[in-house]
């Protein structure tokens, strides 16, 4: 795909808005139906050229919100790095247009001060992420995971500085337990920094945030929810429906790994790729419908290699 030496984004992009965005919670935000994620195909290893194309193709087409953490790639950081050249390259006109997401939680540095929800690693990862992406703040912020050493207080009133700071519009949380949760909401609450969003796994595999009571929780407290993963790393496209591709993510024995296809998960697959037939759908289009159905579900966060995979997710919105 050849690209426009000067991006300019497709004027239709917003014509069907009503379409295309749900309001996040009880908030002033309203987000794509399908978010665009980092985490994989935008790191150095990945083609540069590439990434533009998929990130102008999802603009193009009304897809606002990018979502990215400090430890995106591979190597760690160099996701934030490629927003930080798109922002330079394409996208610096528009940024009052885009919402743009990070987070900090899991491993990025040596040391004890590189991982978890302490006030050093996450105050340091928000100052890195802004540098990494050339920008003077992110639309939101997110704990990327629990902390059960780090007492809640910690880490919240770090998020709520980090607001104050003008360095995050909002901020979320990723992957907190119930309980947690309920104190994340009243202790933001209590000081002027409200829960915007919770970022959960909910897929047709993998429904913990319905059955534990996250989605529950946030729908009634007005936070909106976003899942990631929604297609399952890809399980829930036709892609293993045959077994295991040779060029696939779970040949190369990455994140997905090949005991996860089991003889039972792949027949139930295939039942599930039938039932999408019959609805003359793919099983990846059908995958995402079902969770954006979800009551309390605001937006699923997709990765994509290419335009064309991008292009078949966005037929879920419709």
């Amino acid at each position: 795909m050849e690209l426009k030496q000067h991006y300019v984004p497709a004027p239709t992009r917003y014509d069907h808005a009503d379409t295309i965005y749900r309001r996040c919670g009880r908030s002033g935000v309203l987000l794509p139906k399908i978010s665009l994620g980092f985490w994989k195909n935008f790191g150095a290893v990945d083609s540069y050229e590439r990434s533009r194309a998929i990130t102008h193709y999802a603009f193009d087409h009304g897809i606002t919100h990018f979502d990215l953490a400090n430890n995106y790639g591979p190597p760690y950081g160099t996701a934030e790095e490629t927003m930080g050249r798109l922002m330079d390259d394409d996208f610096r006109p528009y940024r009052d247009e885009l919402f743009i997401s990070s987070k900090a939680g899991y491993d990025m540095w040596p040391g004890p001060y590189g991982n978890w929800g302490s006030r050093k690693y996450l105050m340091a990862s928000i100052d890195q992420s802004l540098k990494r992406m050339h920008l003077d703040y992110v639309d939101l912020f997110y704990s990327h995971r629990y902390d059960p050493e780090t007492p809640l207080e910690e880490t919240l009133q770090t998020l709520v500085d980090i607001v104050r700071q003008g360095k995050a519009l909002y901020v979320g949380i990723s992957r907190w337990p119930l309980e947690a949760l309920k104190v994340a909401e009243k202790y933001l609450r209590e000081h002027d920094v409200p829960l915007l969003i919770y970022q959960g796994r909910i897929n047709l595999l993998d429904r913990a945030p319905i059955e534990e009571g996250q989605l529950q929780f946030c729908r009634e407290h007005g936070i909106g929810f976003i899942s990631f993963s929604p297609l399952a790393q890809g399980l829930l496209t036709d892609r293993y429906l045959h077994g295991i591709p040779e060029d696939s993510r779970m040949a190369h024995g990455g994140s997905l790994k090949r005991e996860v296809l089991t003889p039972e998960l792949l027949a139930h697959l295939q039942e599930l790729n039938k039932e999408a037939a019959g609805r003359s759908e793919t099983l990846a289009e059908m995958a995402l419908s079902w969770v954006l159905e979800q009551e309390g579900v605001t937006s699923v966060i997709v990765g994509a290699s290419s335009t064309k995979q991008l292009d078949s997710d966005l037929k879920a919105m419709k």
